[in-house]
């Protein structure tokens, strides 16, 4: 069944549940954020991206209403049964689950574990809540088809409520990415190992993806994220390489009155 992995990922008869040990280098302070990564993944891909329609995400009026022509082939669920919410976007929730838990050094490994409790409420946006998705319309006939994309949504919560829809549905612009999991209300010391219990469902095997989980903290400007130091860094260069060359243009090519005249 290793052969064929997509074969693999497919079979719900199979337990797909494995164990990673994670080794905490440093002291982590409360809150600790999860995320889940992948890699080569392309949501900014425009027919993605635009798969999906803001006003059936709101307005449960507009379920029936709303122009879905950008969410085929995710807009109807046969005999125009409409999906909500419908389009690539939801459709391909990620559903990986994890669960945590500590192992102090002190224990030297035996006994001593404890389980950390993951908390997903709150990672969404206020305004998703309030404003983007609405809290009388709720999931129908969502993932009913033949072909399964990804995650399941719970018919009896509003979209109001289903904040891992929210995040996900905020697409990322560069092929790897991280989105917000949940976060863990505990400070985790240096040496000690967590165990992340990883249920395998989403399907990352057929464009050849990858996977990752992450832990990290977050300080008085955010999350660590070394793209904008380097970006200053890159800009400040590309700058002191212009001006040596202008100025030896400058020094070697004086301009002469000849150049300031005016013809």
């Amino acid at each position: 069944m290793l052969h064929n992995k997509v074969g693999y990922i497919q079979n719900a008869s199979i337990n797909k549940t494995c164990t990673i040990n994670l080794k905490i280098p440093n002291a982590m302070k409360r809150p600790i954020f999860i995320y889940y990564q992948l890699d080569r993944f392309y949501q900014n891909h425009r027919r993605y991206a635009t798969s999906f329609n803001i006003a059936q995400l709101s307005d449960p009026k507009q379920e029936v209403n709303a122009d879905t022509k950008d969410c085929k082939p995710e807009a109807y669920a046969g005999k125009g049964i409409p999906v909500v919410p419908c389009g690539l976007v939801a459709w391909s929730l990620f559903n990986d689950t994890y669960s945590f838990a500590r192992r102090p050094r002190r224990s030297g490994g035996v006994g001593g574990v404890e389980a950390l409790r993951v908390i997903k409420s709150g990672i969404s946006w206020r305004s998703e809540r309030e404003r983007l998705f609405g809290k009388h319309v709720y999931p129908k006939n969502f993932q009913n088809g033949s072909l399964v994309g990804g995650g399941r949504l719970d018919p009896r919560k509003p979209l109001s409520e289903q904040e891992e829809l929210m995040v996900w549905m905020r697409t990322a612009a560069m092929p790897r990415f991280r989105k917000l999991y949940g976060r863990v209300e505990a400070d985790l010391d240096a040496g000690e190992t967590v165990a992340v219990a990883v249920r395998n469902s989403y399907n990352t095997y057929s464009f050849d993806g990858g996977k990752a989980v992450v832990l990290s903290t977050a300080g008085p400007l955010g999350g660590r994220n070394a793209f904008l130091g380097r970006a200053y860094l890159v800009t400040g260069m590309a700058c002191l390489v212009l001006a040596l060359l202008l100025t030896l243009v400058c020094l070697f090519f004086p301009m002469t009155e000849e150049h300031l005249r005016l013809r």
